[in-house]
Formats: C-alpha cells, sequence, structure tokens
C-alpha cells in the first residue's frame, strides 16, 4: 500500500526532473553539433558539465554570503538593493564561478585547438550550471516553473555561454600566439560581458511589478537572436588556433 501511495509522487517527480533537463540536453547537442572541424570529446564535455554543476553550488553560497551582507544597508525591492541584488552578487558569483571552472577545466587542454571550441565549453559549463538550478527550481515549485524556465532561463544561461565562449575562443587565439595582453582582455570580457547581460535578464525580469516587466519578453527575444547569429557565425568561420 505504502508503495502505491508512494508510485504517483515519484513518477511526477521524474516528469519534472525530465522537463528540467531535456531543454538543457536539447541546446548541448544544438551546439554540439554546430562544431564542424574537430568534435570534442565525450569525456570532455561530460567534465564541463560537471563543471558547472559545481560552479552552481559555489555561487549558491556565494549568494547566500552577499545577499546577507546586503542586507544590512539596503530594503529589499528598493531599486539600488535590485541593482546591487542582481548585478553584483547574482550575476557576478553565477558568471564568475562558470568561467572559473571553465578555464581550469580547458585552458591547457590539448582539444582546445580550434577558436569556436570556446563556445562549446563555455555553454556546456553553462548548461550544466542551469541544468542543476533548474532541476531545484522544479522540484521546489512545480511543473509551470519548469515550462516558463525552459522557455527563459536555460536559453538565458545558454545566452550568457555563448558570449563568453566567443570572447574565451578569441582569448585562447591571442594566448597561442604570445600576445597576452589581448588574451587577458578577452578574458575579463568573458566575465564582464555575461555579468552584464546576466545582471539586466535578473533585474528587467523582477522589476514587472513596478512596470519593467514589459521589456522582458523583447530583450529576451533580442538576446536570443544575437546568441543564434553569433553561434552560427562562429561556426562557420571556425579555425585551428593551435
Amino acid at each position: 500500500m505504502f508503495y502505491f501511495m508512494m508510485a504517483p509522487k515519484m513518477i511526477y517527480n521524474v516528469i519534472l526532473i525530465a522537463a528540467a533537463v531535456i531543454p538543457a540536453i536539447f541546446l548541448m547537442v544544438k551546439v554540439y553539433r554546430s562544431d564542424k572541424l574537430e568534435k570534442e570529446s565525450g569525456q570532455l564535455l561530460f567534465s564541463l558539465m560537471k563543471a558547472g554543476i559545481f560552479s552552481s553550488l559555489i555561487a549558491l553560497v556565494e549568494e547566500k554570503i552577499g545577499s546577507l551582507i546586503i542586507s544590512l544597508f539596503a530594503a529589499p525591492d528598493t531599486l539600488i538593493y535590485d541593482i546591487v541584488m542582481f548585478f553584483v552578487i547574482v550575476a557576478v558569483s553565477e558568471e564568475s564561478s562558470k568561467y572559473i571552472m571553465l578555464k581550469r577545466n580547458t585552458w591547457l587542454n590539448p582539444e582546445f585547438n580550434c577558436q569556436y571550441d570556446g563556445v562549446v565549453y563555455a555553454v556546456f559549463t553553462s548548461l550544466g550550471f542551469a541544468l542543476w538550478e533548474n532541476i531545484s527550481y522544479v522540484l521546489s515549485y512545480g511543473f509551470a516553473t519548469a515550462l516558463v524556465r525552459a522557455v527563459t532561463a536555460i536559453p538565458g544561461h545558454a545566452c550568457f555561454g555563448v558570449f563568453m565562449g566567443v570572447f574565451y575562443g578569441i582569448a585562447k587565439k591571442y594566448h597561442n600566439r604570445g600576445n597576452e595582453s589581448a588574451a587577458a582582455f578577452y578574458r575579463s570580457l568573458c566575465v564582464a560581458v555575461p555579468v552584464l547581460l546576466h545582471g539586466a535578464y535578473d533585474f528587467i525580469a523582477t522589476r514587472g511589478k513596478s512596470g519593467g516587466g514589459i521589456w522582458f519578453i523583447p530583450f529576451v527575444a533580442v538576446l536570443f537572436i544575437i546568441s543564434f547569429v553569433l553561434t552560427n557565425k562562429a561556426s562557420k568561420k571556425d579555425k585551428y588556433i593551435a
């Protein structure tokens, strides 16, 4: 009897997890198939997914500490609180943790020999992050949350990963050419641009109650279009950099 009482709940949780995982897997496959010159090994890509999951745990700790600090200086739901929370605490914690794990696992890897590889690596790391985050959300808030995040948050993380990866691939190119100042500049953009986009994404999404939400759908649409164009362009113009 206990088993039959638990079965519907277990099935429901399986459905929720599938709804959380499938969009991330779909985007990973899309980016992987766009890699025209030399496919990356499954072992490396799996390690990047795990690195993305681990980066989400790092970011969670950083966000908890950051939210406690900001609560000492600003009241929740105020403009200054939202700006600091989303652009500094959330965006910096999440994008920097992704970048740290990305660089740790790929910068000196011999497989990193094409410029588009940077996009593949960054997107897989970002979607590993999003996959774990999404499972946590849907198990807490249900199937409706899974549907919303499937068309917003998960592709959003993928878009941030595209921007990070484009600059990451350029940085690797300059590194291989011995131009470390240019490599350092583009590595800084790997974090700075996704942080700004991520902060704007969260800030606009949460300002809906004060009229700012009207800009969210156009912002997301433009972000997705630009990311799609960048992915296709980077794939078509890919070249060996080793």
